[in-house]
């Protein structure tokens, strides 16, 4: 029993407790997080076969393939989750935001990337100086490029917080000067920093930075953000009649010109290449979406991907560390007749096998709040 008089509060409590409550969460779109899961699969796939087979893309009858969206995947995933529609935008929230990304993204970057030169290399000295002048670093790039991204979001987001018309002009236009700094990577005769440019030292601020790697990346995040932000409106566009047929036939015609035609070239060859991969990532999302009954906690495929969709960041940073060392399959695949079917499963087969000693690894580390915190950037 309560005893003494109980006070109502007032309106202007009401709105302090309004303020300060804590918003309850959206419930996680379980298929986002199994589709995010089978993005890491391939990315793990992609790493063994070129890295633990030593096999080149051009001699691959599935890496020139997959590789044209499992990065840019990743991106739109990432981006399509920094969204949040209740986000308040002031000057507390926007360095909270900041200084958690940071933690996140640097701390374990740091650590994995020191541990990976001193396990993976005769030289540790040699190897950290190498492959931090190395735009890759040496595969720890996607964090810290990760990092710029929600950085310059976070940044637009409160500067368009403060605007007084709200619209969609704003990211629309973010997203298209996104596309033409991407653009610029392709023009090696106009640009210094274009991509495949030879005549670029390594050394070069925009590879030790990582930046040249958001150049090429950021127009994926910021167009899953803006499917995120008009998700009622883009779910319409997926489910009309036409949409899929058409991007269908449109992704075929890219991305046989992109790996086979080569019907435009120079310049105008990123074209297709641009359009390819954008059809591809989002016909990838449509699957998820649509078939997502199978991708839920009930089923152990949806079970399991989501299991890694939500430890993407602990397989990331330690997978390098049990990639295989059998230069002899690609050696097999390039001097033999081979297909899609084989190529891919026998890379996928010992990625699932990398990804899980990466996961014990991972739940070994987590016993230990200290490393759970900050390896990892969980509470």
């Amino acid at each position: 029993m309560l005893s003494g008089p109980m006070h109502l509060p007032t309106n202007r409590n009401n709105h302090d407790i309004m303020e300060n409550a804590v918003v309850k969460k959206k419930p996680r779109l379980e298929w986002l997080d199994a589709m995010r899961g089978f993005t890491m699969i391939l990315v793990v796939a992609n790493h063994v076969s070129q890295t633990g087979f030593m096999q080149a893309v051009k001699f691959s009858s599935s890496l020139s393939f997959l590789i044209l969206f499992r990065m840019p995947l990743f991106f739109f995933i990432s981006g399509f989750l920094a969204y949040k529609a209740t986000q308040v935008w002031d000057v507390p929230n926007f360095c909270r935001l900041v200084g958690k990304k940071l933690r996140i993204q640097i701390v374990p970057t740091v650590v994995f990337f020191l541990l990976g030169m001193a396990v993976l290399y005769d030289s540790f000295p040699d190897a950290v100086i190498e492959k931090f002048h190395s735009p890759l670093k040496g595969g720890y790039w996607f964090t810290i490029a990760l990092l710029y991204m929600f950085i310059i979001y976070y940044t637009f987001a409160f500067i368009e917080s403060k605007l007084k018309w709200r619209s969609g002009v704003p990211i629309v236009l973010l997203f298209l000067l996104s596309m033409c700094v991407y653009e610029t990577c392709y023009l090696p005769q106009q640009f210094w920093w274009a991509f495949g440019y030879r005549g670029a030292k390594p050394s070069t601020w925009l590879n030790d930075t990582c930046l040249i790697q958001v150049m090429l990346y950021m127009p994926f995040f910021l167009y899953g953000n803006i499917v995120h932000r008009y998700w009622d409106r883009a779910q319409r566009v997926m489910d009309s009649k036409w949409f899929y047929p058409v991007i269908v036939v449109l992704v075929i015609l890219a991305t046989m010109d992109s790996l086979k035609w080569h019907i435009l070239r120079m310049q105008w060859a990123i074209i297709p290449l641009t359009l390819a991969r954008f059809i591809l990532l989002t016909m990838v999302f449509m699957y998820f979406r649509h078939f997502q009954k199978y991708f839920t906690q009930m089923t152990w495929v949806g079970r399991t991907l989501q299991y890694i969709g939500r430890r993407t960041l602990d397989i990331y940073l330690i997978h390098y560390l049990f990639l295989p060392n059998l230069p002899g399959v690609g050696t097999f695949f390039q001097a033999n007749q081979h297909n899609f079917a084989i190529d891919l499963t026998l890379a996928v087969l010992i990625a699932l096998l990398v990804i899980g000693f990466s996961c014990v690894t991972s739940n070994i580390l987590r016993v230990s709040p200290l490393f759970k915190k900050y390896l990892f950037g969980r509470s």
